[in-house]
Parts: structure tokens; C-alpha cells; sequence
């Protein structure tokens, strides 16, 4: 059973940083692509950034190009977001989820492993 848990989420201020964290379990999570999703309120959710099996393979959303950075400890089974000056329009919940392969389309997978999530609120 594939199951994956998020956090490190919290409010901060603009300008501020965070670093997500998500473990997974139930699947090869070194030969698995991996990637992270947003949902603000009253929106649909986003492919925020994704990762290959190696961290040489990445993809990012235009609006955090330079502020976030995708990584992964294939030892851990863990997948991280660093991301540093966050910006109100940041808040959101986000989500992990394994993906078929990393690409700039960072399109939602139709896999259905979403965790609950973790919340990041950025106030201006």
C-alpha cells in the first residue's frame, strides 16, 4: 500500500522560509519519480515542482524558479522542498505524490496517493 505523509508547513512572514518534507512507503521511491503539488483556496491544485530518480532530472513552475529547490535522500525514502523568500501568494496546502516522470508539464498524476498535506501560510 502506497502511503505518503507531508510536513513541515507553518505561517510565516514574506520573505521568510520553510522546508517540506515527505516520506513515503509501499513503493521502490528510488526508481520513482516524485512530485510536489499546491491547492490554494477556491483554486485548482498546481504541479509546483517535480524530480527525477536522480536529483540531475527537475522541474520547476515559473513562479518559483530561484526561490524553490527540489531534492531527495533516496536512503530516507524522503522527498524535501526548500523554499526560501516565500510570498503570500505561496499559501496554500501542498501535496507529494510519486508521478510517472518528471517534466516541465508538471501535470497532476492520475494516481490517487495524495497525503494530507501540509499547510504553508505566507503573511504580507
Amino acid at each position: 500500500q502506497v502511503q505518503v505523509a507531508e510536513s513541515g508547513g507553518d505561517l510565516v512572514q514574506a520573505g521568510g522560509s520553510l522546508r517540506l518534507s515527505c516520506t513515503a512507503s509501499g513503493l521502490p521511491f528510488d526508481v520513482i519519480s516524485m512530485g510536489w503539488f499546491r491547492q490554494a483556496p477556491g483554486k485548482e491544485r498546481e504541479g509546483v515542482s517535480c524530480i527525477g530518480r536522480s536529483e540531475g532530472s527537475t522541474a520547476y513552475v515559473d513562479s518559483v524558479k530561484g526561490r524553490f529547490t527540489i531534492s531527495r535522500d533516496n536512503a530516507k525514502n524522503t522527498l524535501y522542498l526548500q523554499m526560501n523568500s516565500l510570498k503570500p501568494e505561496d499559501t496554500a496546502m501542498y501535496y507529494c505524490s510519486p508521478i510517472p516522470s518528471c517534466s516541465v508539464s508538471l501535470a497532476l498524476p492520475k494516481y490517487d496517493y495524495w497525503g494530507q498535506g501540509t499547510q504553508v501560510t505566507v503573511s504580507s
